[in-house]
């Protein structure tokens, strides 16, 4: 099978003989609402400009592209249209002179195809005069598609003067699709965030945000279905290179890669970037983490004090995840918009969404990428940290495991305070989760929650946490509260590990472990 990744080009996709998962349908459930002004969020790399190349190839009439496919069973008269498709996914937007410079050329071939001559240097001006003659010299109103609309805005989450720079100058931009509205027959935008503060949705009251709607929730990505369906092939050799059979190697795919939703009826989607890249490698690995700037997100959640237990399991209202306020942040909101939160729930009386990390890999990325920011290690990396409180826990040292741990602690840097437990809890989350064993905060006893419960194939590690407190008054409520009770016929070997943590030091100062 031919994958294609990183191929966003319909026409080149469907004359290479690449796998297609059909999306047409969604183009005529676009034409048949009439809409007019219309909006999608989704995060990277998951079809959005793919989709709107498919867009484009359509309104220009190129029919014999989509033979075969769902939109070619319906009846249109595929009429050509004239199609601007303002493409801001091309740079990184690092200096406030980029956005010109991506602008200027596309100005340029337009003016040149619609015969316009230039008068103004002003860009929004001449994207209107563009417009304009693109109807009046082809007599059919105007499809505009921005592709990553917001690109120049989520590269500069951090840099104040450079985003509002850009979001003047995109402000615009925009304004030109009310003031054109006579011209215009479709504006498609697509990007991961909804700009609360950006005008072109407060400017167009007839804007159709799709991002939510059951109708269009499969829009990108891909269903399970659809894997099914489409990569039956790449399935069984997937299956075959890793020992698998056939269902085996789908729930593989589905726990690395399956657990978004977009809509609180909709499917469950898998990342398709990941799945392309997986089953043309048969490898298992974190593609999608490799293809973004996370670290942009890790300093957002550090700059506003994140507290990241409540934050990756949370809820949310719908004005929280329609919008995105710089002023005034919301960290579960920014993290559901470029990918890293996802919807888990939806309940309809308090029309608040639950949110939570969708899979392995997001989980792994997510995390892997906000350790070095809340811990710093002087000999040795986070992750070599981690990997050895994981070594010696599966080999049943605990004191090897717990003198890594006292490093690990020791690494939170000065700026992060201490004296509120807030980020004391962060870092501890973090490294729940990255130590990769069968860990839990706060299990459930019946006689109250173990601090961590840490589960191996031979051993079972009881551990309690005192903030200010002595490790012997630790140890003390383990064995009071019979938290080992439940295990005792277990068979596999127990450890009662009592911890004190200093705020003064800002370390594990002691411990103690009973066996």
């Amino acid at each position: 099978m031919l994958y294609p990744i990183g191929e966003q080009d319909f026409r080149s996709l469907r004359e290479g003989g690449y796998v297609y998962v059909d999306k047409t349908m969604f183009i005529q459930k676009l034409v048949d609402s009439g809409t007019k002004y219309c909006f999608l969020a989704r995060p990277r790399r998951f079809g959005k400009s793919l989709f709107l190349s498919t867009l484009k190839y359509f309104f220009e009439g190129q029919r014999e592209l989509f033979k075969g496919l769902y939109i070619d069973t319906v009846n249109h008269d595929w009429e050509s249209r004239p199609v601007l498709y303002l493409d801001l996914n091309s740079d990184r937007y690092a200096e406030p002179g980029k956005l010109d410079g991506v602008l200027d050329r596309l100005l340029r071939e337009w003016e040149e195809k619609y015969a316009v001559e230039v008068k103004d240097s002003d860009f929004a001006q001449r994207f209107a005069t563009v417009i304009a003659r693109a109807h009046e010299m082809t007599g059919r109103q105007v499809v505009i598609l921005v592709d990553e609309y917001d690109k120049p805005l989520v590269g500069n989450l951090n840099k104040d003067r450079n985003f509002e720079h850009y979001r003047s100058r995109l402000a615009s931009l925009y304004s030109n699709f009310k003031s054109g509205a006579d011209h215009i027959r479709l504006v498609f935008l697509t990007g991961v965030s909804r700009f609360s503060k950006l005008s072109v949705f407060s400017d167009l009251n007839n804007l159709e945000d799709i991002t939510f709607l059951d109708a269009y929730s499969d829009i990108c990505g891909i269903t399970e279905r659809e894997l099914t369906d489409n990569f039956h092939h790449g399935i069984r050799a997937f299956a075959d290179a890793n020992g698998l059979n056939d269902e085996e190697a789908v729930a593989t795919l589905k726990d690395n890669y399956d657990g978004y939703r977009f809509a609180w009826r909709g499917s469950d989607i898998y990342n398709p970037w990941s799945v392309l890249n997986c089953l043309k490698q048969s490898v298992v690995a974190y593609y999608w983490n490799e293809t973004g700037l996370p670290t942009i997100i890790a300093e957002s959640l550090k700059r506003v004090n994140a507290d990241l237990e409540k934050t990756l399991d949370t809820f949310c209202s719908d004005k929280d995840l329609k919008g995105f306020d710089l002023l005034n942040p919301n960290p579960a909101a920014l993290l559901y918009q470029t990918g890293y939160l996802t919807i888990k729930q939806y309940i309809p009386r308090l029309k608040r969404y639950r949110l939570g990390i969708p899979n392995k890999e997001v989980r792994a990325g997510l995390l892997d990428t906000l350790l070095p920011y809340y811990v710093k290690t002087g000999r040795t990396t986070p992750n070599q940290v981690v990997s050895d409180i994981a070594m010696y826990f599966m080999s049943g040292e605990p004191d090897m495991a717990m003198q890594e741990v006292q490093t690990y602690f020791a690494g939170i840097p000065y700026d992060l305070k201490m004296d509120n437990e807030n980020n004391f809890h962060n870092a501890f989350y973090i490294l729940l989760d990255l130590i990769g064993l069968e860990a839990k905060a706060e299990a459930h006893t019946s006689d109250g929650r173990i601090d961590l419960l840490i589960e191996t194939e031979d051993f079972i590690y009881i551990i309690e946490l005192k903030y200010d407190r002595s490790a012997e008054e630790a140890l003390r409520q383990i064995e009071e509260k019979h938290y080992d009770l439940k295990f005792r016929t277990d068979g596999r070997r127990i450890f009662r590990i009592g911890v004190r943590f200093s705020s003064t030091t800002r370390r594990i100062e002691d411990w103690l472990i009973k066996r």
